[in-house]
């Protein structure tokens, strides 16, 4: 191994300009070990620099030398915990929804600045498949912004535009798969035998067979089955989303290499964070379901280390939507804790808000709450209560059946709820991925109109839109209140509803229901500027607080009322919450730790008497000396 790292640093010491030398090779003697030990478990180097390493070193060496002067400086400067900040607040958007093109996203910057936001993730903007695409998540080249939406210089003047407010810019890369146009992809099917190592190609039928039994399908409706057969090869590729999106080879070393220096060349560019898309699936091994294997969270160590040595001012975001136990691992776990990815999302905690709210029972998200475990330190959980896709009901599967100690719930009778096809329903959403009303799988639509205010507003019911604004603020409340970073989805910060228009497109993709357009005017208007006061309100009050830094210690408050949520940070924070349909008194004095301590109301800026009511769906969030 010291033979194997001493080669690779004569390597990447040759290509480097002089004036980037030492902090590069520091860099690399800091980091250039462990990559070097994770690059030989995966690749079985046997102690020799192959090609592809020749050209991962030559290609490290030439992103470090390019890197422009002030993400040179950032590199430097930026402390391992930038994350943990109270104001590290994001928004997630798709360029052509939010503005049309990246040059109008720029214009925009002052309104997302006065909202608060941090950073901006923007949706993928890269060039995407022509035709169907999976809302660009079918890239066909990983270093062009997509022609619709503008240039790679419009990119980077937008990414400088956001360096210049505060703001960082994340972006996705989607690691497991490109379209089935990208020029890899049509070399493959031109009979060029290096790019069909790219993929993993099938010639016999049993054999997909025998990987199908233990293998789950994502999109079961839409895109059954994990392998697309493609004429040209006359052989059957492996396409866990999609039949145009081809997973990618990730036990070829030269996928790897021309991946990671892909990743380094859009940092050089000004992004900041990466969400890697569909990180869990990354690594295929017969026998087993393909999701969360040991060598997936060795690539992404791997990914880790090259940032560390060539543009370590950036972080990674896991995006693994999976059970709870199965998402923390993504952060790095053992001696290799806090190697991995900085950001990963809480997808239980933004199911189990909407659980909770569905049957009206804090415990389901107190149980959550409880078993989340603490992140390495640098390292953040990220909070949302939506996004631009479905929200996956099986990521509560062991909670729903109450082997996590409380009673279970029905998560088919939730899903329906969400689609409003339960009773007692006020949400205008519709069932993702499953047409039978006794199973479930996910649940489409805005966080608006799934909480019921624009139904309220065809009607004309004052109360109804009221309380459904009540119920928006709570869930958000919950998010920017929970360790972590929050992230607002598009639209949100004012009640943006449902796109229903998507179904004249022919789309029979769901989840555009809540892939909207902005609408600038109706964020000015009547009650949606109402609602719009009332997240301003609860994010200055994020920012003034100092126990809702992301890293703060984070535990539920033993109430009795089952619809009453207690979330306490650290010893000076608490966060109440209504779940339920009835107003519910409250007495801070019935808690010993609680009892007899001042506090002060942090969104109304006034002392808080020890007994008081919450009204349905109200919250309080409350701080003491």
């Amino acid at each position: 191994m010291s033979d194997l790292f001493a080669t690779a640093r004569r390597h990447f010491a040759a290509g480097l300009v002089e004036s980037r030398r030492g902090d590069a090779l520091a860099r690399f003697d800091a980091h250039g070990p462990r990559l070097f030990g994770l690059l030989s478990s995966l690749y079985a180097l046997d102690g020799g620099v192959t090609e592809p390493i020749r050209c991962l070193l030559a290609g490290l060496a030439q992103c470090v030398n390019q890197r422009p002067d002030d993400l040179f400086e950032l590199d430097a400067a930026r402390p391992a915990d930038w994350l943990d900040r109270a104001d590290m607040i994001g928004y997630s958007t798709y360029v052509e929804r939010f503005a049309g093109t990246l040059d109008r996203v720029r214009e925009r910057v002052p309104y997302l600045h006065a909202l608060g936001i941090r950073y901006l993730h923007l949706l993928p903007f890269l060039k995407a498949r022509s035709g169907d695409n999976d809302g660009g998540f079918a890239v066909s080249d990983y270093g062009q912004v997509e022609p619709a939406l503008g240039s790679n210089a419009d990119l980077d003047a937008l990414a400088a535009r956001l360096r210049e407010s505060g703001i960082s810019l994340a972006a996705d890369f989607v690691l497991n798969h490109c379209a089935d146009d990208h020029p890899w992809a049509l070399a493959a099917r031109s009979g060029d035998p290096h790019f069909r190592q790219f993929f993993h190609v099938y010639t016999d039928r049993a054999q997909i067979e025998r990987l199908e039994a233990d293998l789950p399908q994502v999109f079961p409706e839409s895109a059954p089955g994990n392998f697309s057969f493609v004429p040209e090869l006359d052989a059957w590729v492996w396409a866990t989303f999609n039949r145009y999106q081809w997973d990618l080879n990730w036990s070829n070393p030269d996928l790897f290499q021309h991946m990671a220096l892909a990743l380094l060349r859009l940092a050089n560019r000004g992004v900041e964070i990466f969400r890697l898309d569909s990180a869990a699936y990354l690594w295929k091994r017969a026998g087993t379901d393909c999701r969360n294997l040991p060598e997936a969270h060795a690539v992404l160590q791997s990914l880790r280390a090259i940032l560390e040595i060539a543009a370590p001012s950036v972080a990674l975001k896991a995006e693994v939507i999976v059970p709870l136990p199965e998402v923390a691992p993504y952060f790095g776990t053992g001696d290799r804790a806090g190697t991995e990815c900085q950001i990963a999302y809480h997808s239980s905690l933004m199911a189990a808000s909407w659980a909770a709210l569905a049957e009206q029972r804090a415990d389901i998200l107190a149980d959550v709450i409880a078993r989340t475990p603490a992140p390495p330190a640098g390292c953040v959980w990220l909070n949302y209560v939506r996004c631009h896709d479905d929200i996956g009901w099986w990521v509560l599967r062991e909670e729903a059946t109450g082997h996590t100690g409380h009673d279970g719930f029905d998560l088919a009778r939730i899903a329906r709820f969400y689609s409003g096809d339960e009773p007692d329903s006020y949400a205008e959403g519709e069932a993702f991925q499953s047409s039978d009303p006794r199973a479930f799988h996910g649940s489409n639509g805005m966080t608006a109109s799934l909480l019921g205010l624009h139904r309220a507003l065809a009607a004309g019911d004052d109360d109804a839109i009221a309380t459904a604004t009540r119920r928006h603020l709570l869930l958000y409340a919950i998010v920017l209140s929970a360790a972590g970073v929050p992230l607002i989805y598009m639209g949100d910060e004012y009640g943006l509803g449902n796109h229903s228009a998507y179904r004249r497109s022919g789309d029979d993709d769901g989840r555009w229901l809540h892939r909207p357009d902005m609408d600038w005017a109706l964020a000015q208007a009547a009650p949606f500027d109402r609602l719009r006061a009332g997240i301003d309100r609860l994010i200055q009050a994020r920012r003034r607080c100092a126990s809702l830094t992301p890293s703060t210690a984070m535990r539920t408050l033993p109430f009795s009322e089952p619809g009453l949520l207690g979330i306490a940070r650290g010893a000076h924070f608490i966060g109440l919450y209504n779940l339920s349909a009835q107003p519910i008194a409250v007495s801070l004095t019935q808690l010993p730790s609680l009892d007899g301590r001042q506090w002060h109301d942090l969104l109304c800026r006034a002392p808080c008497a020890n007994t008081f009511t919450l009204a349905p769906y109200d919250l309080r969030w409350l701080e003491s000396p």
